[in-house]
């Protein structure tokens, strides 16, 4: 299966049995809808209802994205995929406060974990991040402890200042950024982190589409933070391996540079080439694989955040204890 990843201004239609995007030049490309997982749109796309319709039917989602590259919305088709049983169970955990804390504390311990482990990764290597090593391994010591989701957030929070305080060193030129700003991000790094911290949301909506959960009920993140809730919580555990190790390599390998990027009255975001650049390098690390150790095959980091979905599943319906995945090269 195939995520598309359209930046083109034209029309999304739907052709005969294809799902046709033609630019504003006339020029079209075909996607091939048997094997189309989801779609991302960049670009100014009118799409009519017969093509939402053939999405829906062939359920197919469609991220919507803005001209800065901030994540605008998506089309979820509706969910043939339905368990009256788990979605009760799913709100069951998310009402119980000692039952959304286990779930909300397993969510950052898990991606604590998995940034610990890329700090320590480039500690082997030569850049001494030992200092902000011994800060988070025992700040981790007090997600167990966290007695409420604002608590267990305060201790996120200052795990994060930490881990990004480390980033300078494991840059190999100097690079401006000291700390995380959102909206709207104001150097090359926090776009970079924004922009893929949003294609990663995504990814993760299209993989619980497939799932029986509902993307609505969350159990780290509010409810109502988002629609689609529950793929921050998710997400949070691949952001360490997919975007913070995607970012290291873009800047250290010079496949990104400051000319890539722009500055006004909105912030600091990617140009559209730019963006191409990351959105390539994005698919190639979803598709990258890792040798499973219990299911003893090789499996890609996309279909790890579908693995996720079903450990979840399997918590929620009581058959085993949610454990979240954590890297270990």
């Amino acid at each position: 299966m195939e995520s598309y990843y359209l930046y083109s201004n034209g029309a999304l239609k739907r052709k005969d049995n294809v799902i046709r995007m033609e630019n504003t030049e006339g020029r079209y490309k075909d996607l091939k809808i048997e094997m189309t997982r989801d779609i991302y749109l960049f670009g100014e796309v009118s799409l009519n209802t017969k093509c939402l319709n053939y999405l829906s039917e062939k359920m197919i989602p469609v991220h919507f994205f803005n001209y800065y590259g901030y994540y605008t919305g998506t089309f979820y088709p509706r969910e043939v995929n339905v368990s009256g049983d788990l979605f009760a169970k799913q709100v069951m955990y998310s009402l119980e406060q000692t039952k959304r804390l286990l779930l909300a504390r397993s969510f950052v311990d898990g991606a604590t974990a998995n940034c610990l482990r890329n700090l320590q990764y480039y500690n082997r290597r030569g850049k001494d991040l030992t200092k902000n090593i011994h800060e988070i391994k025992a700040l981790r010591k007090r997600i167990d402890l966290a007695s409420d989701i604002d608590e267990l957030m305060g201790i996120e929070g200052k795990i994060h200042v930490s881990y990004y305080q480390a980033w300078a060193t494991i840059f190999s030129e100097a690079v401006e950024f000291t700390s995380r700003v959102r909206r709207p991000p104001d150097n090359m790094i926090n776009t970079l982190i924004s922009f893929l911290n949003m294609l990663t949301y995504s990814a993760c909506l299209s993989e619980i589409y497939v799932s029986q959960l509902n993307p609505t009920i969350s159990y780290l993140h509010s409810n109502s933070e988002r629609r689609f809730s529950l793929s921050l919580d998710i997400a949070e555990i691949f952001k360490p391996i997919i975007v913070d190790r995607l970012i290291f390599s873009l800047i250290n390998k010079k496949m990104i540079t400051e000319k890539d990027f722009e500055k006004d009255s909105a912030g600091c975001y990617l140009k559209k080439k730019g963006q191409q650049k990351v959105l390539r390098a994005f698919d190639e690390q979803l598709k990258k694989t890792i040798r499973h150790k219990t299911l003893k095959r090789n499996v890609s980091y996309r279909r790890l955040m579908r693995l996720e979905c079903y450990k979840l599943i399997k918590h929620l319906m009581a058959d085993q204890v949610y454990e979240p995945f954590k890297m270990w090269w």
